[in-house]
């Protein structure tokens, strides 16, 4: 595989990831469940105070849809960077995409959820925008990254190992 390739990658992948979420996050969306779910607790708690109640668990049915097009989305792209860096087994294809999704969480935590997320007006929810010590919870955010974000980022990983696998396949069957 190629890792100047895969820097380059790295890259767009965060440029990408960006452009979803601050589309994700813009105007009335914000107040949707699967948005309001990646709020801390406490944040959550003074919203619905003065707001109608909505199921923001990962039982809940907007949670779950948004979760299952985020795996979709990254492993469409995940996919597309890993016969592009030149993936030719499972493992190539797992690794990396597995790699990207480690990066792009790691630099959610430490960037979008810890300098953007914790200072930018545009992510306060209504209601909620004199709670400066909530929005700034280092340790609820590392922890979603950690866990269920490794576990979430297998999924796409294993999905991209075997697509690359079966196109691989397919392209010395054929």
């Amino acid at each position: 595989m190629l890792w100047w390739v895969i820097l380059i990658e790295t890259l767009v992948f965060a440029v990408l990831f960006t452009t979803i979420l601050f589309v994700c996050y813009h105007g009335d969306r914000i107040y949707r469940p699967e948005c309001i779910h990646n709020y801390p607790p406490d944040i959550q708690e003074e919203y619905f105070k003065t707001h109608e109640r909505v199921d923001v668990s990962y039982q809940s049915k907007n949670v779950v849809l948004a979760k299952s097009m985020g795996v979709l989305i990254f492993t469409g792209i995940l996919f597309a960077c890993a016969l592009i860096a030149g993936a030719k087994t499972f493992r190539q294809g797992f690794l990396l995409a597995f790699g990207l999704m480690v990066w792009i969480g790691l630099y959610d935590t430490c960037f979008l959820d810890w300098v953007l997320f914790a200072h930018l007006p545009m992510f306060r929810l209504e209601g909620t925008e004199h709670m400066d010590e909530a929005y700034r919870q280092k340790w609820f955010h590392l922890k979603g990254m950690l866990f269920p974000g490794i576990i979430f980022a297998l999924i796409p990983a294993a999905l991209v190992g075997w697509l690359v696998t079966l196109v691989r396949y397919c392209k010395a069957v054929f």
